[in-house]
């Protein structure tokens, strides 16, 4: 028998979201499939915002540790030993070139785009016979759906307007991802000095950072922000030497926490919090009872835990309190949600992560010091030019408005969570046509159902649409309990790309074919175990980067599928059609790659991952 036609994935977008979904799409698909990886930047292919060359000094660093920066959320040192033994050193500078990344320690964040080219790369040459990458650039700028298809309209900007015929091209998708990364906000505040040449819209841009880079070391400098991308410009300054005062502001005036030099990411099982009450009495009832059960939290655990180091106590409590915030939250009403994120949710994710040393050591001993950098709390109200080249910024509360002069002022990339406020043409036309609908409950991103497909106005899926990452904001809200930055970085990224290919595949699969139907696994011992035994199976299948192991793994599951046909057949169970128990397994197969209960060490254990699969 033949193999099927190849069906076609398009994926909009190829930072970080789009190329795991793509490492994925290509790691577990067994029939052929041409992934196609579009992305409108193409210094930004395998990078994003975050992570290209061009807009990274070598000083920027990875605020976690670098051991939590594999892309493999089941393979946990991925990404340290590509470092260690995989990367081409020969441009790296003196301070990188001769390092040995550990676990807990540092890494530039520029050479990211590298690993994920290079996983990109291998996945493309691992994949099975018919599964194929195509890499393009263009901007994709409409999307309209019918017949069980997508119509994905790519314009190519790289083409003359005056050639029409080339600069927009209809490209036909069985499925459609999209990655579309961070949205920049409007900045009303900045309005009149957008392109002041010594304001910084862009700081992780190669102009931006030449700007920063340029300045003479004894000017004024004011960064709008507080957290990480201040404390990036505020570390660039001062380790190249800068003796000018430098001002940094934001109205929470929160700066990040140091991780202890030897920290290691864990899980506690911590109780709910005890909110005593089934209902719901208003925001301020909730803030205070929150407060209260988050500080006996900390308490507890700094008292059951003394050897923890005081910066990592809170990140500890909020992640243990994630899986119990969407029971919480669903009491809340829709505008005192919104009211609530706005008020807190960036308090929250600053007290669920830190940052290396190598970050905050410069920035801390400066602010310390309390010359040369001073951390103003407010709000910025206009920034104007002053006629001499420099730049005034209006700041107010707590206290009088005050002014500053700098002769630069930095901002954050000030990212826009409002989908219907986005620049987008793409998400503009989608939410236009109603293919897409702005999140109902947080108004942060755009509707998708628990397989991350888009959905309408109407909560109906769009079409063979899916998301990953920024996008799903306001459901990893109120799904999983997560807040701030925490939505859309690497972690929810990697399960967010396991999920989408593992679903897009099964909507495309000839195995899978058929109505999906319900499994019920008996409460036989043999139809449990042999269950059990085809998921673990399928697991290693899918986590397997080699196609020889994977091949020899679909074998093996294959011969387990029977089996436990078999099983269910002598414990009275009606024959399961074969499409539907592939479906079921795999289905549990994807949930267990993505528990989120455990931290990905623990996972791969778990998982058994590091010994040979269920015997046969």
């Amino acid at each position: 028998m033949g193999l099927p036609d190849a069906r076609r994935v398009i994926v909009v977008g190829a930072g970080l979201g789009g190329t795991a979904t793509a490492v994925r799409l290509l790691q577990f698909a067994r029939e052929p499939l041409q992934v196609v990886v579009i992305e409108r930047r193409p210094d930004h292919r395998s990078a994003g915002v975050a992570y290209h060359p061009n807009g990274n000094h070598w000083h920027h660093v990875f605020n976690i540790q670098a051991g939590r920066m594999s892309m493999f959320r089941e393979d946990v040192d991925d990404f340290v030993s590509w470092a260690n033994d995989e990367a081409d050193r020969s441009g790296w500078p003196e301070q990188w070139s001769g390092f040995t990344f550990t676990e807990s320690g540092p890494a530039p964040r520029r050479i990211y785009a590298d690993y994920l080219a290079a996983r990109l790369a291998e996945a493309a040459r691992e994949a099975a016979d018919g599964v194929t990458l195509v890499e393009a650039d263009g901007e994709v700028v409409d999307l309209q759906t019918g017949g069980g298809r997508v119509e994905v309209v790519v314009e190519n900007r790289t083409v003359p307007p005056s050639d029409a015929g080339r600069r927009r091209v209809t490209l036909q998708a069985d499925h459609v991802v999209l990655a579309t990364g961070l949205e920049e906000r409007d900045l009303p505040f900045a309005a009149d000095v957008a392109d002041h040449p010594s304001f910084v819209r862009h700081p992780y841009s190669e102009a931006g950072i030449e700007r920063i880079l340029g300045i003479r070391q004894d000017a004024e400098v004011a960064i709008v922000g507080t957290l990480l991308s201040a404390y990036d410009s505020a570390s660039v300054l001062l380790r190249r030497g800068h003796t000018g005062r430098i001002h940094m502001i934001s109205r929470s005036g929160m700066t990040l926490r140091t991780y202890p030099s030897d920290h290691r990411h864990h899980v506690l099982s911590l109780p709910a919090p005890r909110l005593h009450s089934d209902g719901y009495e208003g925001r301020d009832d909730l803030v205070r009872k929150c407060r209260d059960e988050w500080e006996r939290a900390c308490a507890a655990v700094a008292e059951q835990h003394p050897g923890m180091a005081p910066a990592v106590v809170t990140e500890r409590v909020a992640k243990s309190w994630e899986p119990h915030l969407p029971e919480i939250l669903a009491r809340v009403p829709s505008s005192d949600l919104c009211a609530l994120l706005d008020s807190y949710g960036g308090l929250v994710a600053t007290l669920r992560v830190g940052a290396v040393a190598y970050i905050t050591e410069f920035v801390d001993a400066a602010l310390k010091d309390g010359g040369q950098l001073v951390l103003t709390t407010g709000k910025v109200d206009a920034i104007a030019g002053t006629g001499t080249g420099t730049l005034w910024l209006t700041v107010s509360g707590p206290g009088p408005a005050r002014t500053i002069e700098a002769d630069l002022v930095i901002s954050n990339f000030g990212r826009e969570t409002d989908y219907e406020r986005v620049g987008s043409a793409l998400w503009t036309n989608l939410l236009r046509k109603k293919t897409a609908a702005r999140h109902r409950r947080t108004g942060r991103g755009v509707e998708v159902d628990d397989g991350g497909f888009l959905l309408g106005p109407s909560g109906a899926r769009s079409g063979p649409i899916t998301v990953i990452g920024c996008p799903r904001e306001g459901d990893e809200i109120v799904r999983h309990g997560r807040m701030g930055a925490f939505t859309f970085n690497l972690a929810a990224i990697k399960n967010h790309s396991v999920g989408v290919a593992a679903t897009v595949l099964r909507e495309l699969e000839s195995c899978y074919a058929g109505p999906a139907g319900d499994v019920a696994v008996s409460n036989d011992q043999e139809v449990r175990e042999a269950f059990a035994r085809s998921v673990q199976l399928d697991v290693h299948r899918m986590a397997a980067r080699r196609r020889a192991v994977r091949e020899a793994m679909a074998a093996r599951l294959e011969e387990s599928l029977e089996a436990l046909r078999d099983a269910m057949t002598r414990g009275g169970a009606a024959p399961a059609p074969d499409h539907s128990l592939r479906f079921a397994v795999n289905g549990a197969a994807t949930t267990r790659l993505n528990d989120l209960s455990v931290t990905p060490r623990d996972l791969r254990s778990l998982l058994g991952l590091d010994s040979p699969p269920v015997p046969r």
